[in-house]
Protein backbone atom coordinates (compact mmCIF):
# COMPACT_ATOMS: atom_id res chain seq x y z
CA UNK A 1 0.00 0.00 0.00
CA UNK A 2 2.69 2.16 1.14
CA UNK A 3 5.95 2.86 0.13
CA UNK A 4 9.29 3.90 2.36
CA UNK A 5 12.91 4.81 2.33
CA UNK A 6 15.64 3.88 4.06
CA UNK A 7 16.13 6.38 6.87
CA UNK A 8 17.54 4.49 9.42
CA UNK A 9 21.57 3.49 7.53
CA UNK A 10 22.97 6.55 8.84
CA UNK A 11 24.97 6.28 12.56
CA UNK A 12 22.81 5.17 15.47
CA UNK A 13 22.67 8.23 17.71
CA UNK A 14 22.36 10.89 15.28
CA UNK A 15 19.85 13.79 15.58
CA UNK A 16 19.32 14.27 12.47
CA UNK A 17 18.65 10.24 11.67
CA UNK A 18 16.12 10.56 14.56
CA UNK A 19 13.97 13.25 13.11
CA UNK A 20 14.64 12.11 9.56
CA UNK A 21 12.77 8.48 11.31
CA UNK A 22 9.90 10.75 12.51
CA UNK A 23 9.69 12.82 9.53
CA UNK A 24 8.84 9.34 7.10
CA UNK A 25 6.44 7.79 9.59
CA UNK A 26 4.58 11.39 9.77
CA UNK A 27 5.10 11.00 5.86
CA UNK A 28 4.11 7.77 5.73
CA UNK A 29 0.53 8.73 7.73
CA UNK A 30 -0.46 11.61 5.59
CA UNK A 31 0.51 9.45 2.85
CA UNK A 32 -1.94 6.75 3.98
CA UNK A 33 -4.59 9.15 5.39
CA UNK A 34 -5.39 11.00 2.10
CA UNK A 35 -5.46 8.08 -0.01
CA UNK A 36 -8.49 7.14 2.18
CA UNK A 37 -10.36 10.25 2.93
CA UNK A 38 -11.50 9.82 -0.37
CA UNK A 39 -13.00 7.06 0.15
CA UNK A 40 -16.35 6.04 1.72
CA UNK A 41 -15.49 2.74 3.05
CA UNK A 42 -12.10 1.29 3.99
CA UNK A 43 -10.81 -2.12 4.45
CA UNK A 44 -8.86 -3.09 7.78
CA UNK A 45 -6.85 -4.81 5.39
CA UNK A 46 -5.50 -1.27 3.81
CA UNK A 47 -5.33 0.28 7.73
CA UNK A 48 -3.76 -2.57 8.91
CA UNK A 49 -1.04 -2.33 6.24
CA UNK A 50 -0.44 1.30 7.03
CA UNK A 51 0.34 0.99 10.67
CA UNK A 52 1.88 -1.75 10.11
CA UNK A 53 4.39 0.51 7.73
CA UNK A 54 4.74 2.93 10.41
CA UNK A 55 5.77 0.23 12.62
CA UNK A 56 8.30 -0.89 11.06
CA UNK A 57 9.41 1.92 10.42
CA UNK A 58 10.13 3.37 14.45
CA UNK A 59 10.83 -1.07 15.79
CA UNK A 60 13.97 -0.20 12.42
CA UNK A 61 15.15 2.61 14.09
CA UNK A 62 14.70 1.70 17.62
CA UNK A 63 17.15 -1.68 16.92
CA UNK A 64 19.67 0.11 14.60
CA UNK A 65 20.11 2.65 17.66
CA UNK A 66 20.07 0.05 20.36
CA UNK A 67 22.82 -1.97 18.77
CA UNK A 68 24.77 0.74 17.49
CA UNK A 69 24.66 -0.99 13.90
CA UNK A 70 22.68 0.33 10.41
CA UNK A 71 19.81 -1.29 10.04
CA UNK A 72 18.75 -2.50 6.64
CA UNK A 73 16.56 -0.95 3.96
CA UNK A 74 13.06 -0.68 5.62
CA UNK A 75 11.30 -1.28 2.12
CA UNK A 76 10.58 -0.34 -1.33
Amino acid sequence: MTETEDVTSTVAGDGKAHEAVIDEALRLIDSGLSELMHRELVSTDEVSDLLLDVRMLLTAAELAAASGVPAEPVGA
